[in-house]
């Protein structure tokens, strides 16, 4: 009974931010702008050239930066591990999260833009002043950047709470080091490394700010067409229609992306593998 008392806020807060806030989103998305009821915000979408580009867009990018921040963040998670201040420097990498987006966007404004910092060295350098800003490879770089934290930390835990027995034993068993990596230490960080997906894809396939300061009108995805709905051409329905779009889409990922958990429910399984078990343990000791 104490139980159910304590959860009655958190259902509160579910009903009240989540599922209230998505009701009223489905339903915004079946109006017109006269306030008609109709179906043609979802006709529109699904049959309009320039909106299934901006879904290839989003998902491209999406991709793109996630791929890019895993590369990055996995060898860092793992050589975080084997540092004795680990969670110093684990702290080190997660406290840029706690500055606003928005200064984060203005300072790279200042490094990537014209006579900025990186724009003055390369031209120190003898390779001129390109144009940096407002392209696709900076708003792929600091959308990285930004997302780096939330896929570190995941993978910093899986890879923290890694048995170390399980690598010495596959060391002593003759496995080299890809070995290792592939059938023992990828494997069992799995979890965190689809945490660190969901945490940095989703956000990724309704990005807005970014596109505006650092992309400019050069990137264009689904967030920046629900922003120009909603504040611009005031066509709520149609920005209704695209959120619940990327709703639906983020659902999917997570669906993909969810924890695997390995069920033993049948006795006949358990009583073999204890059979096997002792077995191995046997032959080892002969």
């Amino acid at each position: 009974m104490t139980k159910r008392i304590y959860s009655i806020p958190y259902f509160l807060w579910i009903f009240l931010f989540v599922i209230v806030p998505l009701v009223m989103l489905f339903w915004q998305s079946l109006f017109d702008l006269n306030g008609h009821f109709t179906l043609a915000n979802y006709i529109l979408y699904f049959t309009s050239g320039t909106y299934l580009m901006m879904t290839w867009n989003s998902v491209i990018y999406a991709l793109i930066i996630t791929v890019v921040t895993l590369v990055i963040s996995y060898p860092a998670a793992y050589v975080l591990t084997k540092l004795k201040m680990k969670q110093f420097w684990l702290m080190l990498i997660i406290l840029p999260t706690w500055v606003n987006l928005l200064l984060k966007a203005y300072a790279f404004i200042g490094i990537f833009g014209k006579y900025g910092s990186v724009d003055g060295f390369l031209s120190f350098i003898g390779l001129g002043r390109p144009q940096l800003l407002f392209t696709d490879a900076s708003f792929i770089l600091v959308a990285s950047y930004i997302s780096i934290p939330f896929m570190v930390l995941p993978i910093f835990n899986a890879l923290n709470d890694l048995d170390e027995n399980l690598v010495k034993a596959s060391s002593d068993l003759g496995a080299s080091k890809l070995q290792t990596f592939t059938q023992i230490i990828w494997p069992l960080s799995l979890n965190g490394v689809r945490a660190g997906v969901q945490a940095v894809f989703i956000p990724s396939l309704s990005l807005f700010m970014l596109t505006r300061l650092i992309g400019g009108n050069k990137v264009i995805t689904l967030g920046t067409a629900v922003e120009e709905h909603f504040l611009t051409t005031q066509n709520w329905g149609m920005g209704s229609t695209i959120a619940v779009v990327l709703v639906i889409a983020m659902l999917l990922v997570m669906r993909l992306t969810k924890e695997k958990r390995i069920h033993t429910s049948s006795p006949s399984k358990k009583k073999w593998s204890a059979k096997s078990i002792k077995e191995t343990e046997g032959t080892h000791a002969k």
